[in-house]
């Protein structure tokens, strides 16, 4: 009797458990057999049903052409098989809505790409907008999830603010906005204008969501991109990141050689630091401002954006003993409005551009930055090997203390300070150089 009791208990637990976890309950969007539900906008490419699979077909002189949902979609999870002709690209848009203007579809587009010299797929990119907001660069080892020539499965999850993909089950993306919360799902074929790709394909097929009882897969340990100011998502707390600015205060920073705030130059308005112009002068106004404390070994990330004509820099390894008239003296993330400062034209080879190592290494050229708003992240790892990236993209790498190193200071405006860039530790350092520049989401964690 005991026993059959127990067994009993049993069951009634196994089932109210199973109650109280709704099983996942996923919705076909395409039923196989036509294009019910679906709508094309944008575009003039062929869009038609072939054995159980959409099949797009590139024309020649078409913009990108979307088949698109008649429904918008808030939260969700979304799955879908696609594969693409060799040569061309393509792209699964989210959240994404007609522009008022002339109609073009513009939001988040999960990347199909098989290029290897990009294997970018599962990157989001904001079509008619933002442009890149995660490539697959900040996630090097999801460069290989897509298999060129097969079938490869999307999975693309959209709660709240929070974007995760996934490709073939490698995570891929982890991004934080809120600029669309919700919009259409589309399938799409991009523009050709050349013979070469005329006639070339694009394939879906087992194409569902999910919009209720969502259960996100458990989170993994990738570089998050928060477009949401001055906030930490939980990931980024995960990994030890904390803000450097608190987006409100002075708290933890001051001016450098002094020890106070400046009282002049600077000003918090709405979750920004701002540089106030001056007229163009190095630290003539309110002068640098320093973090309080040092840092060695970390990864720093910022938003930034500059008014046209401007010129600043995020200093690292700042040491104070160093008595210059100008600019507190580190190692420099230049900050330059390129097209418009004569400065871009100075030093060696382009080595005082925008993301550069000031006046050591010129960087990596992006075609589509600045934005409004841009993302910098400098890492620099516990054996000195040191990285500048923008937007997600790394434009520079070196060694702090390699005789390549020694080599570049001896030539620069840096050669007669003794030991200069190779503190053990040193100050951060937002630059006062008198234009209007604008600071945000400014975020640290240390390395070990």
């Amino acid at each position: 009797m005991k026993l059959y009791i127990k067994i009993i208990a049993l069951a009634f637990l196994v089932t109210s458990t199973s109650f109280a976890q709704p099983k996942e309950k996923w919705i076909r969007l395409f039923n196989g057999k036509d294009l019910t539900g679906w709508k094309q906008v944008n575009g003039t490419a062929k869009y038609e049903v072939v054995d159980g699979m959409i099949v797009g077909t590139c024309v020649k002189d078409s913009p990108n052409s979307f088949l698109a949902t008649e429904k918008e979609y808030g939260d969700f999870i979304f799955e879908v098989q696609v594969k693409i002709d060799e040569g061309i690209n393509s792209g699964i848009q989210f959240r994404s809505l007609p522009r008022a203007s002339d109609g073009r579809l513009h939001g988040y587009q999960a990347e199909v790409d098989h290029r290897p010299e990009r294997s970018w797929s599962g990157g989001i990119y904001d079509e008619a907008r933002r442009g890149w907001l995660y490539p697959v660069e900040l996630n090097p080892a999801a460069k290989t999830a897509y298999r060129w020539g097969d079938w490869n499965t999307y999975r693309i999850e959209c709660i709240g603010n929070t974007i995760r993909t996934w490709v073939n089950d490698v995570a891929v993306v982890y991004l934080v906005d809120s600029e669309t919360l919700s919009g259409l799902i589309a399938l799409q074929v991009h523009s050709v204008y050349n013979d070469e790709g005329v006639g070339k394909k694009t394939y879906w097929k087992n194409i569902r969501i999910q919009t209720e009882n969502l259960k996100p897969r458990p989170v993994v340990d990738i570089p998050v991109v928060n477009l949401v100011p001055n906030t930490l998502s939980d990931l980024e707390k995960q990994q030890c990141f904390s803000l450097l600015w608190d987006g409100a205060t002075t708290t933890g920073w001051r001016g450098a050689h002094k020890s106070d705030f400046p009282d002049k130059g600077w000003e918090i308005k709405g979750g920004v630091l701002s540089v106030l112009p001056s007229g163009g002068a190095e630290s003539t106004n309110g002068g640098d401002i320093i973090t309080e404390q040092k840092y060695s070994a970390f990864e720093l990330t910022f938003d930034f954006k500059f008014a046209e004509g401007a010129n600043s820099g995020v200093k690292y390894f700042v040491d104070e003993k160093y008595l210059s008239t100008g600019s507190a003296i580190g190692l420099e993330y230049q900050i330059l409005d390129d097209t418009r400062h004569p400065d871009a034209k100075e030093g060696v080879v382009g080595n005082r551009t925008l993301g550069s190592l000031y006046d050591l290494i010129p960087s990596l050229k992006i075609q589509d930055i600045p934005r409004v708003w841009n993302e910098g992240r400098i890492r620099v790892y516990p054996d000195g090997k040191t990285e500048h990236w923008l937007n997600g993209r790394k434009i520079v790498e070196y060694q702090r203390g390699t005789p390549v190193f020694y080599a570049l200071v001896a030539r620069s405006k840096y050669k007669d300070w003794e030991g200069f860039g190779m503190a053990e530790k040193g100050h951060i350092l937002l630059q006062d150089h008198g234009d209007a520049v604008s600071f945000r989401s400014i975020k640290i964690r240390e390395l070990k």
